[in-house]
């Protein structure tokens, strides 16, 4: 067995890196706000989310003893075949299910799916668990309800950054209460070691949003919080996409591996000289990226053929 971070790079890409790095070239840097007060500040100056044409239908789930607003969009032709639970990134304390409304109702057309994404609480103003505690409703609600409400249980979660270290532990508190309702995920550059602890994790020792996010929790390990620490066996298959020049790079190897090792049909994609975030950005390398997310998950989300019967 060859391991090497080139065997995880598929070649074609390669020549999508010198147009992409001209993207880079003209775009300022970011900074993420180091302070409560910063992040007023960054959210005060975010512009209002663009409306998604039809517009999205707002539902407020109930599930365990919980709620949390969603919001819903359908394929505008057809019947779904599949339903994808989308989890918005934004360091976990800023973002909103409506800022993704463009890009979900895209993508509700694209695949022929329903797209329904959740609107959890933010921190600091709502620390762990609230974030997961919203997640997780929304998941548990559409294993109940999406085959009446879409016709389909072909579930699937995702997210971005933050968002896809709530997806992930989603699925481990899906798995600890024995629901088998989704079929796969998809995981764009996730945190999975909150802990800053192993060397992935003390690379972002540094930054606010650990903080914010996990508040007064007096174990950053716990799983909850860390999915790195997590037993992660008796998972479905899941694709992770990560840029090469992402400082998430390590941490995501991390969590691939520990995937692997439990026997989970984990699929990684690393997407050369891209950094954090890129599938949000307009280049030739994140069109790739999201045409692979695409045909991963429609793979996943098809129905399946009926077995034909005995003596047939």
């Amino acid at each position: 067995m060859r391991l090497g971070l080139d065997t995880l790079i598929d070649p074609r890409l390669r020549f999508l890196v010198d147009e992409t790095r001209v993207f880079y070239e003209k775009r300022a840097a970011g900074t993420s706000p180091s302070s409560f007060a910063e992040l007023r500040e960054t959210r005060a100056s975010l512009a209002k989310p663009v409306p998604a044409q039809p517009p999205a239908v707002e539902v407020l789930a109930e599930a365990a003893g919980r709620s949390v607003p969603l919001r819903i969009h359908t394929p505008a032709a057809r019947a779904a075949k599949g339903v994808f639970l989308d989890i918005h990134g934004g360091g976990f304390y800023l973002g909103s299910a409506a800022a993704g409304d463009v890009r979900n109702r895209q993508l509700a057309d694209t695949l022929g799916i329903a797209v329904v994404s959740v609107d959890y609480r933010l921190a600091p103003e709502h620390p762990w668990p609230a974030a997961p505690d919203d997640c997780e409703t929304a998941a548990l609600w559409l294993a109940e309800h999406a085959r009446p409400r879409f016709g389909t249980a072909n579930l699937a979660v995702g997210g971005f950054s933050a968002g896809a270290t709530l997806a992930m532990t989603t699925l481990l508190r899906l798995r600890n209460r024995g629901t088998t309702a989704f079929n796969c995920a998809v995981l764009q550059f996730g945190t999975y070691d909150l802990s800053a602890q192993t060397p992935a994790g003390r690379l972002i020792a540094d930054e606010y949003f650990l903080e914010a996010y996990a508040g007064t929790a007096p174990d950053r390990t716990n799983p909850d919080l860390s999915p790195l620490y997590a037993e992660p066996s008796n998972l479905p298959p899941i694709l992770m996409v990560i840029g090469e020049a992402d400082i998430l790079l390590q941490d995501n190897l991390a969590m691939a591996a520990r995937l692997s090792a439990a026997n989970t049909d984990i699929e990684l994609r690393v997407y050369p000289d891209a950094p954090h975030g890129f599938t949000g950005h307009p280049t030739p390398m994140a069109q790739a990226a999201l045409d692979d997310i695409n045909t991963w998950l429609e793979g996943h989300l098809s129905p399946k053929p009926e077995p034909l019967a005995a003596g047939r």
